[in-house]
Protein backbone atom coordinates (compact mmCIF):
# COMPACT_ATOMS: atom_id res chain seq x y z
CA UNK A 1 0.00 0.00 0.00
CA UNK A 2 1.61 3.43 -1.04
CA UNK A 3 0.25 4.85 2.14
CA UNK A 4 2.02 2.26 4.50
CA UNK A 5 5.74 2.81 5.08
CA UNK A 6 8.29 0.38 6.49
CA UNK A 7 11.52 2.35 7.74
CA UNK A 8 15.03 1.00 8.78
CA UNK A 9 16.61 3.85 10.18
CA UNK A 10 16.13 5.94 12.92
CA UNK A 11 17.04 9.90 13.73
CA UNK A 12 19.90 9.56 16.31
CA UNK A 13 19.01 12.67 18.35
CA UNK A 14 20.82 11.71 21.76
CA UNK A 15 20.88 15.27 23.10
CA UNK A 16 23.69 15.47 26.05
CA UNK A 17 22.33 14.66 29.96
CA UNK A 18 23.72 15.95 33.15
CA UNK A 19 24.49 12.71 35.63
CA UNK A 20 23.29 14.69 38.70
CA UNK A 21 20.77 16.79 37.69
CA UNK A 22 17.94 18.07 34.99
CA UNK A 23 18.45 17.94 30.83
CA UNK A 24 22.12 19.62 29.12
CA UNK A 25 24.77 20.25 31.17
CA UNK A 26 25.68 22.88 29.32
CA UNK A 27 22.03 24.76 30.72
CA UNK A 28 23.15 24.32 33.88
CA UNK A 29 23.14 27.90 35.91
CA UNK A 30 26.92 29.09 36.67
CA UNK A 31 27.43 29.57 40.56
CA UNK A 32 27.24 33.44 40.36
CA UNK A 33 23.81 32.86 39.25
CA UNK A 34 22.66 30.33 42.04
CA UNK A 35 23.56 32.63 44.24
CA UNK A 36 21.31 35.35 42.56
CA UNK A 37 18.49 33.57 42.41
CA UNK A 38 18.82 32.21 46.26
CA UNK A 39 19.15 36.06 47.14
CA UNK A 40 15.56 36.20 46.43
CA UNK A 41 14.97 33.48 49.32
CA UNK A 42 15.57 34.81 52.90
CA UNK A 43 17.83 32.84 54.97
CA UNK A 44 18.74 30.55 51.92
CA UNK A 45 22.78 29.57 51.75
CA UNK A 46 25.61 31.62 50.76
CA UNK A 47 27.48 29.65 48.61
CA UNK A 48 26.27 26.75 45.77
CA UNK A 49 26.97 23.44 46.34
CA UNK A 50 30.11 22.15 44.19
CA UNK A 51 29.22 20.09 41.71
CA UNK A 52 31.22 16.82 42.33
CA UNK A 53 33.02 15.03 39.05
CA UNK A 54 32.71 11.21 38.44
CA UNK A 55 36.08 10.44 39.04
CA UNK A 56 35.70 11.71 42.88
CA UNK A 57 32.35 9.83 43.59
CA UNK A 58 32.67 6.74 45.42
CA UNK A 59 30.24 4.14 44.00
CA UNK A 60 29.41 0.55 45.87
CA UNK A 61 31.34 -2.32 44.42
CA UNK A 62 29.74 -4.12 41.57
CA UNK A 63 28.43 -7.25 42.96
CA UNK A 64 27.22 -9.34 39.48
CA UNK A 65 28.44 -9.74 35.96
CA UNK A 66 27.03 -10.55 32.96
CA UNK A 67 27.30 -13.79 31.14
CA UNK A 68 29.93 -13.46 28.26
CA UNK A 69 26.43 -13.88 25.57
CA UNK A 70 25.43 -10.34 27.08
CA UNK A 71 28.46 -8.44 27.83
CA UNK A 72 28.41 -6.30 24.97
CA UNK A 73 25.46 -5.06 26.02
CA UNK A 74 26.00 -4.16 29.88
CA UNK A 75 28.11 -1.91 31.45
CA UNK A 76 29.86 -1.11 34.34
CA UNK A 77 31.45 2.41 34.03
CA UNK A 78 31.06 4.42 36.67
CA UNK A 79 29.43 7.01 34.55
CA UNK A 80 26.69 5.16 33.04
CA UNK A 81 26.08 4.20 36.94
CA UNK A 82 26.29 7.13 38.24
CA UNK A 83 23.74 8.57 35.65
CA UNK A 84 21.38 5.91 36.34
CA UNK A 85 21.09 6.19 39.70
CA UNK A 86 18.87 8.42 40.28
CA UNK A 87 15.69 10.48 37.94
CA UNK A 88 15.54 13.81 38.78
CA UNK A 89 13.31 14.50 42.08
CA UNK A 90 14.52 17.24 44.48
CA UNK A 91 15.75 14.80 46.32
CA UNK A 92 17.58 13.13 43.79
CA UNK A 93 19.71 16.42 42.83
CA UNK A 94 20.69 16.91 46.33
CA UNK A 95 22.06 13.36 47.24
CA UNK A 96 23.76 13.65 43.86
CA UNK A 97 25.39 16.95 44.82
CA UNK A 98 26.67 15.32 48.05
CA UNK A 99 28.12 12.55 46.06
CA UNK A 100 25.67 9.94 47.60
CA UNK A 101 25.06 7.14 45.29
CA UNK A 102 24.91 4.01 47.30
CA UNK A 103 21.62 3.42 45.16
CA UNK A 104 23.91 3.02 42.21
CA UNK A 105 22.85 -0.53 39.68
CA UNK A 106 25.81 -2.54 39.55
CA UNK A 107 24.87 -2.73 35.22
CA UNK A 108 23.48 -0.47 33.09
CA UNK A 109 22.23 -2.33 29.91
CA UNK A 110 21.87 -0.94 26.64
CA UNK A 111 19.51 -3.54 24.22
CA UNK A 112 19.13 -2.85 20.41
CA UNK A 113 16.50 -5.07 19.81
CA UNK A 114 13.48 -6.47 21.39
CA UNK A 115 15.82 -10.10 21.44
CA UNK A 116 18.38 -8.63 23.80
CA UNK A 117 15.38 -7.31 26.21
CA UNK A 118 14.31 -10.89 25.80
CA UNK A 119 17.34 -12.40 26.79
CA UNK A 120 18.90 -10.11 29.20
CA UNK A 121 15.72 -10.38 31.38
CA UNK A 122 16.10 -14.20 31.47
CA UNK A 123 19.38 -13.84 32.60
CA UNK A 124 17.99 -11.66 34.88
CA UNK A 125 15.46 -13.80 36.54
CA UNK A 126 17.37 -16.78 36.68
CA UNK A 127 20.24 -14.99 38.33
CA UNK A 128 18.00 -12.81 41.27
CA UNK A 129 19.04 -9.64 39.66
CA UNK A 130 16.00 -6.98 39.54
CA UNK A 131 16.25 -4.75 36.20
CA UNK A 132 15.21 -1.29 36.38
CA UNK A 133 13.48 -0.21 32.90
CA UNK A 134 15.30 3.14 31.98
CA UNK A 135 14.09 5.68 29.16
CA UNK A 136 15.64 8.90 29.75
CA UNK A 137 16.21 9.23 33.56
CA UNK A 138 13.53 12.34 33.81
CA UNK A 139 11.01 10.51 36.91
CA UNK A 140 10.67 12.82 39.52
CA UNK A 141 9.24 10.60 41.74
CA UNK A 142 11.44 7.76 42.64
CA UNK A 143 10.54 5.84 39.39
CA UNK A 144 14.40 4.37 38.52
CA UNK A 145 15.98 4.26 41.55
CA UNK A 146 16.31 1.13 43.73
CA UNK A 147 15.60 0.95 46.90
CA UNK A 148 14.38 -3.17 47.78
CA UNK A 149 17.69 -4.04 48.76
CA UNK A 150 16.70 -8.01 48.66
CA UNK A 151 18.07 -8.97 45.08
CA UNK A 152 21.65 -9.95 44.21
CA UNK A 153 22.39 -6.99 41.79
CA UNK A 154 20.52 -4.76 40.12
CA UNK A 155 20.47 -3.66 36.11
CA UNK A 156 19.57 -0.60 34.63
CA UNK A 157 17.81 -1.24 31.58
CA UNK A 158 18.12 1.45 29.23
CA UNK A 159 16.33 1.86 26.04
CA UNK A 160 17.25 4.25 23.96
CA UNK A 161 19.15 2.24 21.99
CA UNK A 162 15.76 1.12 20.40
CA UNK A 163 14.04 4.91 19.19
CA UNK A 164 13.11 4.24 15.85
CA UNK A 165 10.19 4.82 14.03
CA UNK A 166 9.59 1.24 12.62
CA UNK A 167 6.63 1.91 9.99
CA UNK A 168 4.17 4.51 9.51
CA UNK A 169 0.29 3.95 8.10
CA UNK A 170 -1.03 6.89 6.28
CA UNK A 171 -4.51 5.73 5.94
CA UNK A 172 -5.64 4.97 9.37
CA UNK A 173 -2.67 7.93 10.39
CA UNK A 174 -0.76 5.90 13.07
CA UNK A 175 2.92 4.88 13.22
CA UNK A 176 4.53 2.19 14.73
CA UNK A 177 7.27 3.16 17.11
CA UNK A 178 10.22 2.02 19.56
CA UNK A 179 9.78 2.33 23.15
CA UNK A 180 13.38 4.01 23.62
CA UNK A 181 12.20 6.93 21.36
CA UNK A 182 13.46 10.64 22.75
CA UNK A 183 10.90 13.00 21.78
CA UNK A 184 12.66 15.40 19.23
CA UNK A 185 13.49 11.77 17.81
CA UNK A 186 10.26 10.58 17.58
CA UNK A 187 8.84 14.24 16.08
CA UNK A 188 12.27 14.20 13.54
CA UNK A 189 10.88 11.19 12.19
CA UNK A 190 7.34 11.76 11.52
CA UNK A 191 8.13 15.19 10.64
CA UNK A 192 8.77 14.61 6.73
CA UNK A 193 5.34 12.04 6.10
CA UNK A 194 3.81 15.72 7.92
CA UNK A 195 2.68 13.86 10.84
CA UNK A 196 2.79 14.47 14.39
CA UNK A 197 2.46 13.28 17.76
CA UNK A 198 1.97 15.96 19.46
CA UNK A 199 2.93 14.86 22.92
CA UNK A 200 5.07 17.88 24.21
CA UNK A 201 5.41 17.33 28.16
CA UNK A 202 7.99 19.62 30.10
CA UNK A 203 10.49 16.44 29.52
CA UNK A 204 10.08 16.25 26.10
CA UNK A 205 13.84 16.65 25.22
CA UNK A 206 14.76 14.53 27.63
CA UNK A 207 12.24 11.60 27.81
CA UNK A 208 11.24 8.51 25.93
CA UNK A 209 7.72 7.46 24.67
CA UNK A 210 8.17 4.34 26.46
CA UNK A 211 8.73 6.70 29.80
CA UNK A 212 5.33 8.18 28.57
CA UNK A 213 3.14 5.17 28.19
CA UNK A 214 4.72 3.86 31.38
CA UNK A 215 4.09 6.13 33.91
CA UNK A 216 0.67 7.64 31.58
CA UNK A 217 2.21 11.24 30.90
CA UNK A 218 0.40 14.24 30.33
CA UNK A 219 1.66 16.18 27.21
CA UNK A 220 0.54 19.27 25.44
CA UNK A 221 -3.33 19.16 25.34
CA UNK A 222 -4.39 21.57 28.18
CA UNK A 223 -8.00 19.72 27.38
CA UNK A 224 -9.25 16.95 25.16
CA UNK A 225 -6.42 14.28 24.79
CA UNK A 226 -4.38 15.09 27.82
CA UNK A 227 -2.76 12.26 28.84
CA UNK A 228 -0.99 9.56 26.12
CA UNK A 229 -3.15 6.63 26.95
CA UNK A 230 -5.57 8.83 24.12
CA UNK A 231 -2.99 8.66 21.64
CA UNK A 232 -2.07 4.80 22.11
CA UNK A 233 -3.35 2.06 20.10
CA UNK A 234 -1.87 -0.99 20.47
CA UNK A 235 1.38 -1.90 22.90
CA UNK A 236 3.80 -4.59 22.75
CA UNK A 237 5.56 -5.42 25.95
CA UNK A 238 7.84 -7.60 27.10
CA UNK A 239 7.46 -9.79 30.30
CA UNK A 240 8.96 -12.89 32.14
CA UNK A 241 6.06 -14.48 31.92
CA UNK A 242 6.53 -14.01 27.45
CA UNK A 243 5.45 -11.40 25.02
CA UNK A 244 2.08 -9.48 25.12
CA UNK A 245 0.86 -7.73 21.86
CA UNK A 246 -1.90 -5.76 21.98
CA UNK A 247 -4.36 -5.58 18.80
CA UNK A 248 -4.64 -2.37 17.04
CA UNK A 249 -8.19 -1.01 16.25
CA UNK A 250 -9.98 2.08 16.82
CA UNK A 251 -12.17 1.22 19.34
CA UNK A 252 -13.26 -1.97 21.59
CA UNK A 253 -15.60 -3.59 24.14
CA UNK A 254 -13.57 -6.92 24.55
CA UNK A 255 -13.26 -7.18 28.26
CA UNK A 256 -10.81 -5.29 29.92
CA UNK A 257 -8.41 -3.68 27.61
CA UNK A 258 -4.89 -4.86 27.94
CA UNK A 259 -3.00 -2.04 27.38
CA UNK A 260 -4.81 -0.62 30.01
CA UNK A 261 -2.61 -3.26 32.11
CA UNK A 262 0.60 -1.66 31.31
CA UNK A 263 0.16 1.75 30.93
CA UNK A 264 0.85 3.00 33.90
CA UNK A 265 2.79 0.10 35.32
CA UNK A 266 5.59 1.71 35.57
CA UNK A 267 7.94 -1.16 34.49
CA UNK A 268 6.72 -2.94 37.18
CA UNK A 269 4.80 -5.77 34.83
CA UNK A 270 7.00 -5.51 32.14
CA UNK A 271 9.02 -3.71 29.49
CA UNK A 272 7.36 -1.71 27.07
CA UNK A 273 9.26 -2.08 23.63
CA UNK A 274 6.76 -0.90 20.86
CA UNK A 275 3.81 0.80 20.26
CA UNK A 276 0.90 1.84 17.68
CA UNK A 277 0.74 5.74 18.24
CA UNK A 278 -2.59 7.83 16.97
CA UNK A 279 -0.72 10.84 15.13
CA UNK A 280 -2.24 14.01 13.94
CA UNK A 281 -1.51 15.92 10.97
CA UNK A 282 0.99 19.36 11.53
CA UNK A 283 -0.96 22.27 12.87
CA UNK A 284 -0.08 24.99 10.10
CA UNK A 285 -3.59 27.35 11.62
CA UNK A 286 -2.59 28.54 15.51
CA UNK A 287 -3.81 31.68 17.81
CA UNK A 288 -3.04 32.58 21.22
CA UNK A 289 -3.96 34.96 23.59
CA UNK A 290 -3.45 35.97 27.36
CA UNK A 291 -6.28 37.25 29.96
CA UNK A 292 -5.53 39.00 33.12
CA UNK A 293 -7.64 38.92 36.05
CA UNK A 294 -7.89 41.17 39.31
CA UNK A 295 -8.92 38.04 41.19
CA UNK A 296 -8.30 34.44 41.21
CA UNK A 297 -11.87 32.91 41.93
CA UNK A 298 -12.81 34.79 38.94
CA UNK A 299 -10.28 33.40 36.74
CA UNK A 300 -11.25 29.84 38.30
CA UNK A 301 -14.78 30.01 37.24
CA UNK A 302 -13.68 31.28 33.70
CA UNK A 303 -11.42 28.46 33.59
CA UNK A 304 -14.35 26.10 34.23
CA UNK A 305 -16.68 27.35 31.97
CA UNK A 306 -14.21 26.79 29.29
CA UNK A 307 -13.51 23.54 29.70
CA UNK A 308 -17.21 23.17 30.11
CA UNK A 309 -17.77 24.77 26.54
CA UNK A 310 -16.89 22.00 24.22
CA UNK A 311 -14.40 24.42 22.69
CA UNK A 312 -11.61 22.60 23.87
CA UNK A 313 -8.14 24.64 23.73
CA UNK A 314 -5.07 23.14 23.08
CA UNK A 315 -3.60 25.22 25.20
CA UNK A 316 -5.11 26.81 28.65
CA UNK A 317 -2.49 27.07 31.41
CA UNK A 318 -3.89 29.50 34.29
CA UNK A 319 -1.30 30.80 37.00
CA UNK A 320 -2.47 32.41 40.00
CA UNK A 321 -1.18 35.95 41.37
CA UNK A 322 2.14 34.00 42.78
CA UNK A 323 2.99 32.08 39.55
CA UNK A 324 2.41 34.63 37.33
CA UNK A 325 4.94 36.96 39.49
CA UNK A 326 7.17 34.09 39.40
CA UNK A 327 7.57 33.69 35.75
CA UNK A 328 8.03 37.09 34.94
CA UNK A 329 4.38 37.48 33.71
CA UNK A 330 2.23 39.55 35.77
CA UNK A 331 2.48 41.28 38.98
CA UNK A 332 0.50 42.90 41.29
CA UNK A 333 -1.44 40.09 41.70
CA UNK A 334 -3.35 39.23 38.91
CA UNK A 335 -3.78 35.76 37.80
CA UNK A 336 -3.14 35.19 34.10
CA UNK A 337 -5.00 32.69 31.91
CA UNK A 338 -2.89 31.54 28.85
CA UNK A 339 -4.68 30.32 25.67
CA UNK A 340 -4.37 28.85 22.60
CA UNK A 341 -5.90 26.94 19.70
CA UNK A 342 -4.47 25.51 16.55
CA UNK A 343 -5.60 22.91 13.83
CA UNK A 344 -4.37 21.12 10.70
CA UNK A 345 -7.37 21.96 8.11
CA UNK A 346 -9.24 25.03 9.63
CA UNK A 347 -8.54 28.62 10.45
CA UNK A 348 -8.89 28.74 14.56
CA UNK A 349 -9.48 32.77 14.95
CA UNK A 350 -12.84 32.28 15.72
CA UNK A 351 -12.82 29.93 18.48
CA UNK A 352 -10.20 31.60 19.90
CA UNK A 353 -12.20 35.17 19.95
CA UNK A 354 -15.19 32.70 21.78
CA UNK A 355 -12.90 31.43 24.44
CA UNK A 356 -11.18 35.07 24.83
CA UNK A 357 -15.26 36.03 24.94
CA UNK A 358 -15.85 33.60 27.66
CA UNK A 359 -13.09 34.62 29.73
CA UNK A 360 -14.21 38.26 29.50
CA UNK A 361 -17.70 36.99 30.54
CA UNK A 362 -16.17 36.03 33.94
CA UNK A 363 -13.76 39.50 34.69
CA UNK A 364 -11.20 39.05 32.37
CA UNK A 365 -9.13 41.40 30.46
CA UNK A 366 -7.55 40.79 27.25
CA UNK A 367 -3.35 41.68 26.82
CA UNK A 368 -1.83 42.66 24.08
CA UNK A 369 -3.45 41.20 20.51
CA UNK A 370 -4.00 37.70 20.01
CA UNK A 371 -1.55 36.13 17.36
CA UNK A 372 -2.24 33.92 14.50
CA UNK A 373 -0.47 32.33 12.02
CA UNK A 374 1.34 29.23 10.69
CA UNK A 375 4.24 27.17 12.44
CA UNK A 376 6.59 30.28 13.05
CA UNK A 377 4.07 32.21 15.32
CA UNK A 378 5.25 32.22 18.87
CA UNK A 379 2.11 34.08 20.71
CA UNK A 380 1.15 36.90 22.23
CA UNK A 381 4.33 37.99 24.94
CA UNK A 382 2.26 36.95 28.12
CA UNK A 383 2.48 33.42 26.42
CA UNK A 384 6.16 33.90 25.36
CA UNK A 385 7.26 34.80 28.72
CA UNK A 386 5.45 32.00 30.49
CA UNK A 387 6.40 29.23 27.61
CA UNK A 388 10.20 30.38 28.46
CA UNK A 389 9.87 29.75 32.22
CA UNK A 390 8.49 26.78 32.15
CA UNK A 391 11.35 25.23 30.34
CA UNK A 392 14.18 27.19 31.85
CA UNK A 393 12.09 26.06 35.48
CA UNK A 394 14.08 22.70 36.19
CA UNK A 395 17.47 24.24 35.56
CA UNK A 396 16.22 27.05 37.98
CA UNK A 397 15.30 24.38 40.78
CA UNK A 398 18.42 22.74 40.64
CA UNK A 399 20.25 25.68 40.88
CA UNK A 400 18.37 26.32 44.23
CA UNK A 401 19.06 22.79 45.22
CA UNK A 402 23.11 23.60 44.94
CA UNK A 403 22.21 27.09 47.44
CA UNK A 404 20.08 24.48 49.59
CA UNK A 405 16.79 25.41 48.58
CA UNK A 406 14.01 23.31 49.31
CA UNK A 407 11.60 23.20 45.94
CA UNK A 408 9.05 20.37 45.83
CA UNK A 409 6.48 20.28 42.84
CA UNK A 410 3.25 18.41 43.37
CA UNK A 411 0.01 17.92 40.55
CA UNK A 412 -2.79 16.46 41.52
CA UNK A 413 -6.67 16.56 40.16
CA UNK A 414 -9.74 17.13 42.02
CA UNK A 415 -13.60 18.25 40.96
CA UNK A 416 -14.53 21.73 40.76
CA UNK A 417 -16.27 21.88 43.67
CA UNK A 418 -13.31 20.69 45.40
CA UNK A 419 -10.71 22.96 44.21
CA UNK A 420 -11.55 26.21 46.23
CA UNK A 421 -11.39 24.40 49.54
CA UNK A 422 -8.11 22.37 48.28
CA UNK A 423 -6.81 24.96 47.09
CA UNK A 424 -6.83 26.89 50.58
CA UNK A 425 -5.99 23.71 52.46
CA UNK A 426 -2.62 23.70 50.53
CA UNK A 427 -1.51 27.06 51.30
CA UNK A 428 -2.34 26.41 55.23
CA UNK A 429 -1.35 23.08 56.08
CA UNK A 430 1.63 22.60 53.08
CA UNK A 431 2.31 26.26 54.64
CA UNK A 432 2.15 25.07 58.59
CA UNK A 433 4.65 22.08 57.58
CA UNK A 434 7.10 24.16 55.83
CA UNK A 435 7.71 26.32 58.77
CA UNK A 436 7.93 23.11 60.83
CA UNK A 437 10.37 21.65 58.80
CA UNK A 438 12.49 24.77 58.54
CA UNK A 439 11.67 27.50 60.68
CA UNK A 440 11.10 29.69 57.14
CA UNK A 441 7.80 30.61 55.29
CA UNK A 442 7.19 28.74 51.56
CA UNK A 443 6.14 30.40 48.71
CA UNK A 444 3.22 28.43 47.48
CA UNK A 445 1.73 28.79 44.18
CA UNK A 446 -0.51 27.10 41.83
CA UNK A 447 -1.55 26.89 37.88
CA UNK A 448 -3.18 24.57 35.88
CA UNK A 449 -1.33 22.21 33.65
CA UNK A 450 -4.95 20.13 32.23
CA UNK A 451 -8.46 21.01 32.82
CA UNK A 452 -11.33 18.82 32.47
CA UNK A 453 -15.51 19.73 32.40
CA UNK A 454 -15.51 18.07 35.71
CA UNK A 455 -12.18 19.37 37.53
CA UNK A 456 -8.61 21.06 37.10
CA UNK A 457 -5.47 19.46 37.46
CA UNK A 458 -3.17 22.35 39.95
CA UNK A 459 0.14 21.95 39.80
CA UNK A 460 1.91 23.62 43.02
CA UNK A 461 5.04 25.22 43.33
CA UNK A 462 6.82 25.14 46.84
CA UNK A 463 9.92 27.23 47.50
CA UNK A 464 11.44 27.82 50.96
CA UNK A 465 15.21 28.05 52.53
CA UNK A 466 16.79 24.72 53.96
CA UNK A 467 19.54 23.80 55.54
CA UNK A 468 22.22 22.02 54.02
CA UNK A 469 22.96 18.71 54.99
CA UNK A 470 19.28 18.26 55.78
CA UNK A 471 17.45 19.10 52.55
CA UNK A 472 16.39 15.53 52.03
CA UNK A 473 14.73 15.16 55.37
CA UNK A 474 13.22 18.76 54.73
CA UNK A 475 11.91 17.36 51.34
CA UNK A 476 10.39 14.20 53.08
CA UNK A 477 8.90 16.13 55.57
CA UNK A 478 7.20 18.59 53.12
CA UNK A 479 6.24 15.94 50.43
CA UNK A 480 4.34 13.60 53.49
CA UNK A 481 2.34 16.89 54.15
CA UNK A 482 1.22 17.30 50.62
CA UNK A 483 0.17 13.66 50.50
CA UNK A 484 -1.72 13.86 52.88
CA UNK A 485 -3.73 17.13 52.25
CA UNK A 486 -4.37 15.52 48.97
CA UNK A 487 -5.50 12.38 50.69
CA UNK A 488 -7.80 14.25 52.72
CA UNK A 489 -9.58 16.61 50.10
CA UNK A 490 -10.07 14.04 48.04
CA UNK A 491 -7.66 14.72 45.01
CA UNK A 492 -5.85 12.24 43.12
CA UNK A 493 -1.91 11.51 44.56
CA UNK A 494 -0.54 12.45 40.87
CA UNK A 495 -1.89 13.60 37.50
CA UNK A 496 0.63 12.54 35.42
CA UNK A 497 4.13 12.66 37.41
CA UNK A 498 3.48 9.24 38.24
CA UNK A 499 3.58 7.10 41.57
CA UNK A 500 7.49 5.96 41.74
CA UNK A 501 8.34 5.51 45.15
CA UNK A 502 7.76 8.50 46.29
CA UNK A 503 4.30 8.95 46.00
CA UNK A 504 4.08 4.98 47.27
CA UNK A 505 1.81 6.38 50.88
CA UNK A 506 -0.88 8.30 49.08
CA UNK A 507 -1.00 6.01 46.59
CA UNK A 508 -1.26 2.95 48.73
CA UNK A 509 -4.33 4.92 50.54
CA UNK A 510 -6.41 5.96 47.61
CA UNK A 511 -6.14 2.51 45.80
CA UNK A 512 -8.97 0.49 46.15
CA UNK A 513 -7.75 -3.26 48.26
CA UNK A 514 -9.44 -5.62 45.55
CA UNK A 515 -7.45 -3.50 42.99
CA UNK A 516 -4.45 -3.59 45.15
CA UNK A 517 -4.79 -7.81 45.02
CA UNK A 518 -5.70 -7.93 41.40
CA UNK A 519 -2.37 -6.02 40.74
CA UNK A 520 -0.56 -8.11 42.77
CA UNK A 521 -1.78 -11.31 41.36
CA UNK A 522 -0.97 -9.97 37.82
CA UNK A 523 2.72 -9.31 39.39
CA UNK A 524 3.17 -12.77 40.47
CA UNK A 525 1.79 -14.62 36.88
CA UNK A 526 4.01 -11.88 34.38
CA UNK A 527 7.20 -11.66 37.05
CA UNK A 528 6.94 -14.76 39.23
CA UNK A 529 11.01 -13.85 40.73
CA UNK A 530 9.56 -10.04 40.95
CA UNK A 531 12.40 -8.55 39.22
CA UNK A 532 10.88 -5.67 37.62
CA UNK A 533 10.69 -2.57 39.26
CA UNK A 534 10.63 -3.87 42.77
CA UNK A 535 8.19 -1.33 45.13
CA UNK A 536 7.04 0.49 42.70
CA UNK A 537 2.93 0.88 42.95
CA UNK A 538 3.05 -1.98 45.55
CA UNK A 539 4.91 -4.26 47.21
CA UNK A 540 4.61 -7.94 45.81
CA UNK A 541 4.43 -10.31 48.52
CA UNK A 542 1.54 -7.87 50.28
Amino acid sequence: MADRTSLSHGADIAPARSWWGWGDPGQALPDAECAELAALVPGAAGTAQPIPSIASLELPPVRVSAPRTLAHLVSGDPADRAGHTYGKAFRDVVRALHGDLAAAPDLVAFPREERDVVDLLDWAAASDVAVIPYGAGSSVVGGIEYRAKTHSGVLSMDLSGMGRVLEIDRVSRSARIQAGALGPCLEAQLRPHGLTLRHFPQSFAFSTLGGWLATRAGGHYATLHTHIDDLTAALRVVTPAGVSESLRLPGSGAGPSPDRLFLGSEGTLGIITEAWMRLQDRPVHKASASVVFDRFPAAVDAVRAIAQSGLYPANCRLLDPGEAALSGVAGGGRSVLVLGVESAHHPVDGRLAELVALARDHGGSPVGGSTAAGDSAVGDSAAEAWRSAFLRMPYIRDGLARMSVISETFETACTWDRFPELYEAVHRDVGAAVRAATGAEALINCRFTHVYPDGPAPYFTVIAPGRRGSEVAMWDAIKAAAMHTLGEHRATVTHHHAVGRDHRPGYDRQRPEPFALALRAAKQALDPAGILNPGVLFDAAG
